[in-house]
């Protein structure tokens, strides 16, 4: 027997829950497109973002530590990965549908550009009289227009569904502008679970790079309450420096204890309000997944840890204001010459109706941290071959 197309969504149909999204009831993509045999649409979407350059090019951009400062940190790529991780595991569990989840999650950070939030404060500031620079927004642009794989086309036609968890990404550090997509109605439940993997992997996985670059010192770490219940739980002493094995342990339990949390307490709200539809769900004020009154404050403590102490430490400042600087002097130069920007570039200025400051920014928001070092030497120091 052959699981077709059609017999992959009849199996959707019979195994998802009745609030959960089916390929086969996609509003659909912005250009005609056949659908493949044996793939869902929102499988097809999941794997054009995977093969896209601005997917490939995450490997080498900022999580947290500058790809100068070591290559064992995490980057925006292996952060994307987790992410897309767990939201399929809090997926499988609720009943939803995984495929469109993973597109979702492994889309969120497609337009970060550069050295992490400080990148993107950066652009932002530069393009502050010329419609700003947002991360989410810029994912969007990336798969709408400025991916270059069809003839028929810009972008990657990405389906309606897809694109509406990208516009509608949100955590504490992400606010969304869902403008053209619904944005008085909440995300599909695929979204919004897209929305806590983010906080879960980079929560649990900052702390571990904190931890081994020994930019975090454990004997602080007691402060915060659910690091204490989990070394209790493991019988570690949550005073004490801790041993690679040990690391590991509690920052998997860690997320073990979010994601059961997450999954408990939303299946909870879906049955106390009876939510039993795509649209009934969409209506609701609020998102429906989230932690529980008792996890909240807990999960808030330690992230209130990782910027006081992580995302504001000396040394990671010293990085974002090197970013700030790299990237301030690329803007200025080639808005000042844009003579000397590629070929490639070049041509974007002749065919298109975007000004010269967007189409810097484009380019600068796809460079890797790799990238951006490499031009700033080869325009800033005579001793660098241009």
């Amino acid at each position: 027997m052959l699981y077709n197309r059609e017999y992959l969504e009849e199996l959707e149909d019979r195994a998802l829950a009745p609030y959960a999204v089916r390929s086969r009831d996609s509003r659909g993509r912005v250009y005609p497109d056949h659908e493949p045999a044996y793939r869902t649409a929102f499988q097809r979407d999941r794997d054009r973002i995977i093969h896209s350059t601005a997917f490939r090019r995450l490997e080498y951009k900022t999580q947290v530590f500058v790809i100068s400062e070591g290559d064992y940190y995490r980057t925006r790529l292996t952060h994307t990965l987790e992410v897309a991780q767990i939201g399929r595991t809090i997926a499988r569990a609720l009943g939803v549908n995984e495929d469109l989840t993973e597109a979702i999650c492994l889309s969120h950070d497609l337009g970060h550009p550069a050295f992490g939030h400080s990148g993107e404060q950066t652009l932002h500031a530069l393009m502050q009289d010329r419609g700003g620079f947002d991360h989410n927004r810029h994912s969007l642009r990336i798969v709408e227009r400025l991916e270059e794989r069809y003839p028929g086309w810009p972008g990657l036609n990405l389906t309606w569904e897809v694109r509406e968890g990208m516009v509608k990404h949100e955590t504490e550090y992400d606010v969304s502008d869902a403008r053209g997509y619904e944005p008085d109605l909440a995300c599909s439940l695929e979204g919004q679970i897209a929305n806590v993997a983010d906080e879960l992997a980079y929560t649990a996985h900052d702390l571990d790079d904190g931890l081994r670059s020994g930019l975090l010192n454990p004997r602080e770490l007691p402060a915060v309450p659910i690091w204490n219940e989990l070394a209790e739980q493991l019988e570690i002493d949550p005073c004490a420096d801790l041993d690679k094995i040990d690391r590991h342990r509690l920052v998997r339990s860690l997320i073990g204890w979010g994601v059961t949390d997450v999954v408990q307490c939303t299946s909870q709200r879906l049955a106390a309000e009876r939510i039993d539809s795509v649209q009934k769900l969409r209506e609701r004020a609020e998102p429906v997944i989230g932690f529980s009154e008792a996890a909240a404050p807990k999960h808030g403590a330690l992230k209130l840890f990782l910027y006081q102490a992580l995302y504001r430490h000396w040394r990671v400042m010293r990085m974002a204001s090197k970013a700030q600087r790299v990237l301030q002097a690329l803007f200025e130069a080639y808005t000042q010459e844009p003579g000397q920007l590629p070929d490639s570039v070049q041509d974007r200025l002749d065919g298109s109706t975007d000004p010269l400051e967007r189409i810097v920014c484009d380019y600068i928001a796809g460079m890797t941290d790799r990238f951006a070092l490499d031009d700033y030497a080869r325009l800033f120091d005579p001793t660098v071959r241009v």
